[in-house]
Formats: structure tokens, sequence, C-alpha cells
């Protein structure tokens, strides 16, 4: 049986990651945390668990000791997506791992891609959310040490993933509870979505897959499904009414043209130039650049406007996302995987608000006739 390191086995992915490919049989699977705390969630299926840092190699390696494949599945800020990405790489390369997943994200092309990006659509680490720009770069190093390297590399980039103990039926719910919840343009824009069931389907077919070393590939459900398709479940369980959830509008922030420029300056290609520069020429440029100050902003969103009275506020994030009109497509996943979702939208959203109401939310009525595990085994395992 194939052999398997979860790493960030604690987090939403990784722990459903274990679940799944445990109680369906279709691997031996090992649990990497940071601390013991960590293997709690794990324990009850008596796994052998591992403790080991991600941003220490030779914990690692010994932590992925005897396994094929390494599933990197780490959540965290800009420096443990990246740092953790290379580090994780050359632990199994050491300790003999034929192939790494890494989950990336759908982020790298923009929370609103323009209609027609896939996966050749070329990436940019200058974007407005720092998390995208994380992904890509984790992405080309993995690819770089790939090039010299012995471990084959395949890439997930999943949308928004959703299920029980996902970020984004849980916040939904808790600012609904609090009057704090919001949409925009009454939820119309599209949301890339993704059951969580049918994301671990994915990287059970990419552990084994032929011909997809270095590939990376958007994954997503079958339907084409907008933010109020997601949240009115959620809303409805709890006795709301979506269309009463408020409009947000976004609004540009104070913008400092002086932080524009340090970023402008800091950028290789400007440091390129600023190197023949002599000195004191090169220090009035900086002086003149940086002593400015406006309120403008080059990453201005299109439909930014001043909020009336009461109106919520969106982050720019969420403006993104609220404002996507393209669906991604994953063909590229279907043809050379071989992935189609093994749960539909519509039970992915029963099981997300019956979750709810195991956890002690207020859900109105929820109807548990059909056993989660069960079909789970007959999804996954057939």
């Amino acid at each position: 049986m194939l052999r398997v390191a979860v790493l960030g086995a604690n987090g939403f992915i990784g722990s459903r990651t274990i679940e799944m490919l445990h109680l369906a049989g279709l691997a031996e699977v090992r649990p990497v945390v940071r601390t013991v705390a960590g293997l709690a969630g794990s324990s009850r299926f008596d796994l052998e668990g591992r403790v080991a840092d991600a941003f220490d190699r030779a914990a690692l390696r010994r932590a992925f000791d005897g396994c094929e494949v390494i599933v990197h599945a780490i959540a965290g800020d800009r420096k443990t997506i990246i740092e953790t990405a290379g580090t994780a790489y050359e632990a199994a390369e050491e300790a003999g791992a034929r192939r790494l997943v890494y989950l990336s994200s759908a982020s790298v092309h923009g929370q609103a891609p323009v209609p027609g990006t896939d996966e050749d659509s070329p990436l940019s680490d200058r974007q407005p959310i720092d998390y995208n720009n994380a992904k890509v770069r984790a992405e080309r190093k993995l690819l770089s040490l790939r090039k010299r390297g012995s471990v084959e590399v395949v890439i997930l980039r999943p949308g928004i993933v959703f299920g029980p103990r996902s970020f984004w039926i849980t916040s939904f719910a808790d600012d609904l509870l609090r009057g704090e919840a919001y949409v925009m343009d009454g939820g119309r824009g599209i949301c890339n979505s993704i059951y969580v069931d049918n994301l671990i389907h994915a990287i059970f077919l990419a552990m084994s897959a032929s011909g997809v070393d270095g590939e990376a590939f958007i994954v997503g459900d079958d339907e084409e499904i907008t933010w109020a398709d997601l949240y009115r479940p959620v809303a409805e369980a709890l006795g709301f009414n979506l269309q009463q959830v408020p409009d947000a509008v976004y609004t540009d922030p104070p913008f400092s043209w002086k932080k524009a420029a340090k970023q402008i300056l800091a950028a290789r290609p400007s440091r390129a130039v600023l190197g023949v520069i002599p000195g004191r020429l090169r220090r009035a440029l900086r002086s003149l650049l940086t002593g400015r100050s406006r309120q403008f902003s080059p990453w201005s969103f299109p439909h930014a406007q001043q909020p009336s009275t009461g109106q919520p506020v969106a982050t720019l994030e969420k403006a993104m996302l609220y404002g996507c009109r393209y669906k991604l497509s994953d063909a590229k996943a279907r043809g050379m995987l071989g992935y189609r979702p093994i749960v539909s939208f519509a039970e992915g959203c029963r099981r997300s608000v019956g979750w709810l109401a195991f956890t002690g939310y207020p859900v109105c009525e929820v109807n548990f006739s059909q056993s989660p595990i069960r079909r789970h085994r007959r999804l996954i395992g057939g």
C-alpha cells in the first residue's frame, strides 16, 4: 500500500486528507505536525504520527522516512508558504520520496481571473493580495528545485474550499449571528468552489497518476455557482433570508505615494537600473520619489465607492472574490488526472449545514438520513 506523509495534518484540508485516505484504505497515512498537540485529531485512528517543524529540514527528513509521497498542506503567512515549500522538497529528496503533491491555490490567477484563464496563463507575483504572490513564488521555487532534484512535483490549484470546518462556512455563519454578514451585488459573482472531499479525491489521483510531473492543475466542483448559492443554505439553516443580508461596497484605503515608490524601488528591475546611476543622483532620485504623497492607488478597485450611512465596507480580497465573473476550468485535471468531482455541490452544502448543527450552531432543521463516512468510502473507493 502507498505510504503517504501529510504535512500540515492538523489543518482543515490536511485532517480531512488523513480521514479519507485512512478510512477508505487507500494509503498508509502518516500525519506530520508541528507540535504534539497537533496529533490530537488523528490520534483516534492509531496512526504513526510525527512531530516536525516545517522549517527544519532534518526533522522533516526523519518524518518523511519510508514514505513514497509527500502531501504539502501547510497554511500560513508569506514566510511559511514560501520557505516550507523548499524545505519540504529538500527533505523529501533526502528521505527518498518519489513525489510531492503541493496544495497551491487558484488565487495564483487572482481572486477575479479574466475569462479564458487556465494553467498556461502567466502568473504574476506583483498582485495586490500578498497571499497570491506567496503561492506563486512557492510554486516557482518547487519547480526550480525539481529541475535539479529527483522528487517529482504535482501542483493542485483549488479555489474556494468549503465543507465541514471550512473558514468559508463558519465565518459566514458567525457573521450572520453577529449581524456583520455582507455580500456584494446580491451574491451574483461566480464562486470557484470545490467541496473538500473533491479536493482530497484530486490529491489521491495526483499521488500516482503518470505523466503529470511538473504540472499544475486547477480543480473545482462540477457546477457553476454563485456566492449566493454557497451562502443561502447557511443563511436559511440559521433562520436568515439571504436577500436581507446587506450589500457591501469597497472603498480604496488612503494610499501613500511614498509607500508605492518604495515598492517600485525595491523591485528587481528598478534595483538593476539604480545600480548604474551615480550615488548622489541615486539618493536624490530616491528622495524625490519617496518624499511625495498623494491619495492614489495603483490597485484601485474599479467599483470602489463611498459607503452610505451604515453600509458595510468589504475588504479588497472579498471585493475581488465577490466580483468574479468567470468559472475556472478543470479540463486539464479531468484529462490528465482523470479527475471527476465525487460529491455534488448540493450534497456538500447539506453536509456543511449538518456539521454546523453538530457543533452547536442554532440550525433550524437537518436531515441526517445518510451516513457521511459510508458515502465517502463508496465514492472515493469506487
